[in-house]
């Protein structure tokens, strides 16, 4: 039985890679962080208790900012796959944190790495890396474009991805780079622009609220689906010899156009709702993300089939099934 070891496990991307890879018959291990809170609501329903018979989900606790820990997790756990998704990966709040996102975005990869290295463990390495890192190079971007990030998260994935680029060929490591373009779903956090606006369409159809407010409309995003990307991210680390490649759907809409077809699929005029605040703008901003996966689509057989509208409808759907249950239960 493979045996894989996911960080930000919790998050949207981790909860389906873990999902996916217990569905292939993987004994999977998540790293999650300590909260007095719990924040497992991604993963709940696919957790076990280790206790059981037959468990293959385990979570432990740890950061990316203690080597340390790394070290003796990944000596316990001896995983033949790492898939490295844990960050701070919220962009606008890189520009508040940007001290903090380089130590766990950046140099968090840094230490999975040598901690790998320094226990000698033989297994495949994933490194989440972003489209945030091409920033204002003009589209479209595929695994040859220069990168230009515009934010201290697309820096900090910059390093990260050269770490990961430097142990492979340092250390004849099996890392790759999975160069994701914007990828959403109805696990997306609430943050996030796209479900920000699913989850503000949904409540106003619900009668819950009135008003969505937004900052930058005219942003041009290639958006696909997080449940199809996770099995890109596998797809990569079954090859043959390891290699770098970008994830995307090919295709541009904008924040507006995003905002158009959700009100739109509910029924509402978006023009009634929707209000500008400049605290959502960025104080750099990325204009045109666009992706190019016919690499991956050649070598790998991986081609996204949920493009940007089907997405939002079905992002919408699942927000109106929330807030109508938090209508029933207000009476």
């Amino acid at each position: 039985m493979k045996r894989a070891l996911i960080t930000g496990v919790t998050g949207q991307d981790g909860s389906y890679l873990a999902e996916f890879l217990l569905g292939r018959g993987y004994e999977v291990h998540g790293l999650i962080r300590r909260a007095s809170t719990f924040n497992t609501s991604r993963i709940d329903h696919i957790y076990t208790d280790p206790h059981e018979e037959g468990a293959r989900f385990f979570l432990h606790y740890g950061e990316l900012t203690d080597g340390s820990r790394l070290v003796t997790l990944l000596s316990r756990i001896q995983p033949d796959e790492v898939y490295h998704l844990g960050a701070q990966s919220h962009v606008r709040v890189s520009f508040d944190e940007p001290e903090y996102t380089g130590d766990t975005t950046g140099v968090g990869t840094t230490r999975l790495l040598e901690a790998i290295r320094m226990i000698g463990l033989d297994c495949r390495f994933y490194q989440a890396s972003s489209s945030e890192m091409f920033g204002a190079t003009p589209p479209p971007q595929n695994e040859l474009t220069p990168f230009h990030p515009r934010s201290p998260y697309g820096a900090a994935k910059v390093y990260g991805y050269w770490m990961a680029r430097n142990y492979r060929e340092a250390h004849g490591m099996y890392a790759v780079n999975g160069i994701l373009f914007n990828h959403e779903s109805p696990r997306r956090g609430e943050t996030f622009v796209t479900r920000k606006i699913t989850r503000g369409v949904a409540r106003i159809k619900a009668g819950l609220e009135e008003t969505l407010y937004l900052g930058n409309l005219d942003a041009v995003r290639d958006w696909g689906y997080a449940k199809e990307y996770v099995e890109g991210m596998w797809a990569m680390l079954q090859a043959d010899e390891p290699d770098d490649y970008v994830l995307a759907t090919g295709t541009a809409y904008t924040v507006r156009d995003f905002v158009e077809i959700a009100f739109e699929h509910a029924g509402l005029d978006w023009e009634k709702h929707v209000r500008f605040d400049e605290r959502y703008l960025r104080p750099s901003e990325v204009d045109a993300l666009i992706g190019d996966a016919s690499k991956a689509a050649d070598e790998l057989g991986w081609k996204a089939e949920v493009l940007t509208p089907e997405l939002a409808r079905l992002m919408v759907d699942a927000d109106y099934e929330t807030a109508l249950a938090e209508v029933r239960s207000k009476g």
